[in-house]
């Protein structure tokens, strides 16, 4: 008898990787029932789309998805489409009502209830393993789940739920398993990354965890996402100077630096402390890569108020920024203020912003010209090997350009690299002879 052939199950990713970490846990546990891929253009009879609901841009993004699957399975393309994640846990009602021909719609920890839909048994004994979609050379490690901060812009407390941090060894069993399998670099990530471990063990407990990982053999980079400024652990910085395994990078949206806004925002710190703060890390750890985000346009905010912004970022020199304009989201405490700033002033902001910053970057650059540093190989594309410093995450920072010509380097191997000449956003290298 011929064996029947697999259903193809399309597990579509958008927002953050820590949306790309349930994606991967969902597709490990359907691999043996379906044959599962993870990009939107694959055919397939199933796709199931993981959505993010952070502003107003992600929303869109995701609606569109939504309704570009729907129109596939109009078409015959498709047998089903499965909608979860963020968007669909704030707003399933509504999508429910306004999307037809959408099979099911499942929030961000309805795991169990999607496997059953699609007549898949839970499998305890896979907790803790996922089917890596990121190269196979590095993963993202999600420490916790969800945050009890009270930022008056964020409605992902509303979305995801208090700090649920994981416990202690079996984050250290994940990376174990991870590490078995190739992975060098882990990116740690979390909505709250320095909180970790006050809710299970009554103090925090990212450092030790950071330490502890680097003991694992085959881990060559650990890398710190989404550390939240106020109560910010200094040992942590002690461990980032003094562990070679602990990248000297730090990723830590700062939002505003005005005392006013960052007090309506319900940061936790004013302006004099944040700017502190800030001037720390740079003392602390020399060389330290700074990655953070803020907000323009914030309610309220004044052209006085965002030249301060912007002064801040000329004193600090973030290696890398990002910048969100400002988008009331129902349910939050600034959801009620006048949304008083314009949008074409927003936009105006937001490039002026980016401007600077673009020439902040320009300048790092070009201060590495001639120098020698490790860079871990991503991937073959075009004439070029593409790679990352210690000082640059995946996806969203510099990348190190080495032309393929008359080398043969292995995607997921370290090598060192002179750097030769560089532009806004990536650097242009040579391998050195070992």
């Amino acid at each position: 008898m011929r064996k029947k052939k697999k259903e193809v199950v399309n597990v579509v990713t958008l927002g953050c990787s820590k949306n790309l970490v349930d994606s991967e846990v969902l597709m490990r546990q359907l691999d043996n029932r379906y044959k599962v891929t993870n990009d939107s253009n694959d055919p397939s009879d199933i796709m199931i789309i993981n959505t993010c609901g952070f502003i107003q841009d992600a929303k869109e993004e995701s609606i569109d998805m939504i309704l570009s699957a729907v129109e596939a399975k109009k078409a015959g393309l498709l047998k089903k489409v499965i909608v979860t994640g963020c968007l669909s846990q704030r707003y399933k009602k509504e999508l429910q009502e306004e999307i037809k021909n959408v099979d099911a719609f499942f929030g961000v920890n309805d795991l169990p209830h999607i496997l059953q839909t699609l007549e898949v048994d839970y499998k305890k004994e896979l907790v803790g393993e996922r089917r890596l979609t990121t190269p196979s050379h590095y993963a993202y490690l999600k420490v916790s789940e969800g945050c009890n901060r009270s930022c008056s812009f964020c409605a992902i407390p509303l979305i995801r739920g208090r700090h649920i941090s994981k416990p202690f060894e079996a984050i250290v069993t994940e990376a174990e398993k991870l590490a078995v399998k190739g992975v060098k670099e882990l990116l740690l990530i979390a909505q709250d990354l320095t909180y970790y471990g006050i809710d299970l063990y009554q103090k925090r407990r990212i450092t030790a965890l950071v330490q502890r990982l680097s003991e694992i053999d085959g881990i060559e980079w650990i890398r710190l996402h989404y550390a939240y400024p106020a109560g910010f652990p200094e040992e942590l910085l002690d461990v980032m100077r003094d562990n070679p395994k602990v990248c000297r990078y730090l990723d830590i949206p700062l939002q505003h630096i005005n005392s006013r806004i960052l007090q309506s925002m319900k940061r936790g710190l004013d302006g004099r402390k944040t700017r502190q703060l800030a001037l720390s890390w740079r003392e602390k750890v020399p060389d330290i890569a700074l990655r953070s985000t803020f907000i323009v346009g914030y309610p309220g905010e004044t052209e006085e108020e965002f030249q301060q912004l912007l002064d801040f970022i000329r004193e600090i020199r973030f290696d890398r920024l990002g910048v969100f304009r400002y988008s009331p989201e129902e349910n939050t405490a600034a959801y009620d203020l006048p949304d008083d700033v314009p949008t074409e002033v927003k936009q105006e902001r937001e490039e002026r912003l980016m401007e600077l910053q673009q020439q902040i970057s320009l300048e790092m650059n070009n201060e590495k010209i001639g120098k020698t540093v490790k860079v871990i190989i991503d991937k073959k594309e075009g004439d070029f090997y593409i790679g990352r410093t210690e000082f640059d995450s995946p996806e969203v920072d510099n990348e190190v350009m080495i032309p393929v010509e008359g080398k043969n380097l292995q995607p997921g191997k370290f090598y060192q690299v002179k750097i030769i000449r560089s532009d806004f956003y990536d650097l242009y290298g040579e391998v050195q002879p070992s």
